[in-house]
């Protein structure tokens, strides 16, 4: 007969290395520091909730208040819209269109500003045609579903091509928008440098009344690629 002893189910659990002992050892860790801080485990459960929002907003979606009237109608003064940080992150780049949020130092001022994609590296953009619409690679673009209401496309000339890298950024309220094309003299041409691009603005979060989703609009699907561009 067998006399050897065998570990109970209660043994087991509490032999070093079973998954019953690591689950205590973590349970012990947070009852440690639940102890030695104000207010115990409330303070900790907020502590880990504000950890995860910084961490959320290092890295994935950001906040960004509208300051000016720049991109009306379709975002006001006042707005709040959230930054998709890995919009461009893993090969991804801004296409036309796109509004997003970008660190504007040395181009267009020391803060962050919102405007639209309207040329990429390579494209060339010009003001205005026969009919006064805006033409990206020799097609023209209507921008009448965005552009607010009573602006011209733009009262100032220009014709450009975008440096590889870089951005041509307009506001939508073009009558009230400091953009590319108010800086074409500055340092880099007015524009912007991909790297400087923050995110893209995908949604309209606040007042909640306004909770929209921004799109792409149809107006540059048909804008050709850039000569001698590849992919």
């Amino acid at each position: 007969m067998d006399t050897e002893a065998q570990p109970t189910e209660r043994d087991r659990s509490s032999l070093p290395g079973t998954p019953g002992s690591e689950g205590r050892s973590r349970f012990a860790l947070v009852a440690w520091a639940a102890d030695r801080l104000p207010g115990g485990r409330i303070s900790l459960t907020l502590l880990a909730c504000l950890g995860f929002l910084l961490l959320l907003n290092a890295f994935v979606v950001q906040p960004f208040q509208i300051p000016s009237g720049s991109m009306e109608q379709g975002l006001r003064i006042g707005d709040r819209v959230l930054v998709n940080k890995l919009a461009y992150r893993f090969g991804a780049q801004p296409r036309r269109g796109d509004v997003v949020v970008f660190d504007g130092t040395g181009y267009f001022g020391d803060a962050d500003y919102i405007k639209r994609v309207v040329g990429v590296g390579g494209d060339h953009v010009v003001c205005c045609d026969e009919k006064g619409r805006i033409e990206v690679n020799g097609r023209p673009v209507d921008e009448t579903a965005f552009l607010y209401p009573g602006d011209t496309p733009s009262t100032v000339p220009f014709d450009v091509v975008v440096p590889a890298g870089r951005l041509f950024l307009l506001g939508d309220h073009r009558g009230d928008s400091s953009d590319s094309r108010d800086h074409l003299g500055s340092p880099g041409g007015g524009m912007v440098p991909v790297g400087d691009v923050i995110g893209r603005a995908d949604w309209i979060v606040w007042p909640y009344d306004r909770l929209t989703r921004l799109h792409r609009p149809s107006a540059y699907a048909r804008v050709p690629a850039a000569e001698g561009a590849h992919g």
